[in-house]
């Protein structure tokens, strides 16, 4: 008897270990403990998103990646080596909007002065021609969209190693920088509310293409809920691959037959010669200033640096400060200035290697002020594109980092739409971008679809330098084509205003992405309904002309701020999962 209840102790003390390391491989890598994104209502809780530290800081769209960003600097990394590691752990961390298959831009000012803009834009394949996404009457087929014809050339994982081996600090290993990334895919992370929605919108394209059911659906077939643990064993080793071998272990190999296969199943004609040959590059970031502060941001592929310097230079010819932010009269400034912008990106703007884009006009305050003196502040217009030729000399993630020295990154990375094209690459748990869909299907456009060509983005990673041409902001954003219009509004709201940084990010933003009358405003988040765009305001509006008014979600603005006594400010937008964090 005392024999069998010997074994009996045994084996539930083995049990007990058992439960023990089972219940431990359900903890997550890193811990998101008390910090809550929504209240009991389901409202966005917009406190406890900030951080201040004397010595750097890291802001993501997701708290565990700001969290990997500050543990690398804390280990001796630089700016860089945290926004390298956070780039490839936010793709762990919001897979439906980034990630190897994807690309991105990146602009990065020294603590020396230097600076630098990285493309690792995707690139439309040597196979890709117009006539693929086209029906027989001339018009898109839907091919850019979804499938295996929608992925540009990735250029993510060559941006992120290009970086680190060119601006990092050399201290630390790609194995040390990319290490917390790999835990979080094996050990996992809380499936959030934003993350959960975006899983169930989903479900038509995971139906489509099922691989994806793989990792975002549960043992019963529904996609995966709040609060279960994601795990990604599949796209731990593609990461494990990068780490051990660099490029070579995504760009050949494995990972691109993969990649090509998985594509091939659905159309696709991306080629091994493709992937083997991408190279991210690097240049100067355009350049403008705002009421004396200098703007660094993302030049072509993207149009999203020279458009936002064309905003400001535009509402420099106003008085925006004497203006309430969001009354009618507030609104219709920026709005008409919205539609100059965007006349002049969609005859301009394209990738440079296949259009003559003439920045320095487009960027001239002589030409915005001629741009500026056809706003008519008191009636609605349309818009035509202007010859800035006259003034020539010769959704999607975003994180910053930044420390006390003055280095700053600021990294915009997409696979465009939610999930991309919907084609996972089977076997190695990562999503395909629809990059092509940033093309044009229209033959007479600057930015039509051509073999090897890059697609116009609307990415903005910017650093504001003050007067004296020190570091002030750093932020970007998602959002589309309303990138850079956020951006601007922010920009204005903290230099014209003096609005506190999370508060300008926080208050409601509005739109006109196109050079007609299409106004679009955000609903406010709790607390900051005194800016709220009431009935009345748009009864003011209609008045003015404005149409086709409707509201329109936001993106997620990841900023930093050097306070004037040294202190390191940052903050993550509260519209998704983000909180800053500093380090000690």
């Amino acid at each position: 008897m005392k024999k069998n209840t010997r074994i009996f102790s045994i084996l539930l003390a083995m049990l007990f270990l058992f439960n023990l390391t089972a219940f431990a491989q359900e903890v997550p890598a890193y811990s998101v403990e008390g910090f809550e994104t929504v209240d009991a209502d389901n409202n966005r809780i917009t406190t406890g998103r900030d951080a201040t530290s004397k010595t750097a800081i890291a802001s993501a769209s997701k708290y565990e990646v700001s969290q990997v960003g500050a543990e690398i600097l804390s280990k001796g990394g630089n700016a860089v080596d945290a926004a390298v590691a956070m780039g490839f752990a936010q793709a762990v961390a919001e897979p439906f909007t980034n990630g190897p298959g994807g690309g991105g831009l990146a602009v990065i000012h020294t603590a020396e002065g230097e600076n630098i803009f990285v493309d690792f834009r995707e690139i439309a394949p040597k196979a890709a021609t117009l006539d693929l996404y086209i029906d027989a009457e001339g018009k898109s087929n839907g091919k850019t969209m979804t499938g295996g014809l929608a992925s540009g050339i990735p250029g993510d994982v060559a941006g992120l190693l290009f970086m680190l081996e060119n601006y990092g600090s050399g201290d630390l290993s790609r194995q040390e920088i990319m290490e917390p990334a790999i835990r979080i895919a094996t050990e996992g992370l809380y499936v959030s509310t934003y993350a959960a929605n975006a899983i169930t919108d989903a479900y038509d394209k995971a139906t489509t293409f099922p691989a994806m059911q793989k990792v975002y659906w549960d043992e019963n077939g529904l996609p995966l809920e709040q609060g279960v643990i994601l795990k990604n064993p599949d796209f731990a080793k593609t990461l494990a691959l990068i780490a051990d071998k660099g490029k070579d272990g995504f760009y050949k190999g494995e990972v691109a037959q993969a990649i090509v296969d998985s594509l091939a199943m659905y159309e696709g004609v991306m080629t091994l010669e493709d992937l083997a040959g991408y190279e991210a590059t690097a240049k100067e970031p355009v350049s403008g200033t705002y009421r004396g502060y200098t703007l660094l941001s993302s030049p072509p592929p993207s149009s999203g640096g020279t458009i936002l310097i064309e905003i400001l230079n535009i509402l420099e010819n106003f008085d925006v400060s004497a203006l309430k932010v969001n009354s009618p009269e507030y609104i219709h400034l920026f709005v008409e200035t919205f539609k100059l912008a965007y006349a002049d990106r969609a005859q301009y703007m394209a990738d440079e290697a296949f259009a003559d884009v003439p920045i320095d006009g487009l960027t001239n305050k002589e030409y915005a002020k001629k741009r500026s003196e056809m706003l008519d502040l008191a009636k609605a217009q349309s818009f035509t594109f202007d010859d800035p030729t006259l003034f020539e000399h010769v959704d999607t993630t975003h994180f910053s980092v930044a420390d006390a020295a003055g280095n700053c990154v600021a990294i915009t990375k997409t696979i465009n739409y939610y999930f991309g094209s919907g084609v996972m690459v089977d076997g190695y748990g990562f999503m395909m971008n629809n990059e092509m869909d940033d093309f044009s299907t229209n033959p007479e456009s600057v930015n039509k679809v051509e073999p090897g060509k890059k697609p116009l983005s609307s990415m903005s990673p910017t650093v504001v330098l003050d007067p004296e041409g020190k570091p002030f902001l750093v932020l970007g954003t998602p959002g589309g084509a309303r990138i850079f219009a956020s951006i601007a509004q922010i920009i204005s709201r903290v230099i014209d205003h003096k609005i506190p940084l999370h508060d300008a990010i926080s208050v409601p933003k509005i739109w006109n992405n196109g050079p007609a009358n299409n106004f679009q405003y955000e609903t406010p988040l709790k607390g900051y309904e005194d800016y709220a765009i009431t009935q009345e305001t748009v009864d003011a509006l209609t008045a003015m002309g404005h149409d086709k008014i409707g509201t329109a979600a936001s993106g997620a603005v990841q900023a930093i701020e050097f306070l004037e006594d040294g202190t390191l400010y940052g903050t993550a937008d509260p519209r998704q999962d983000g909180k800053a964090v500093g380090v000690e």
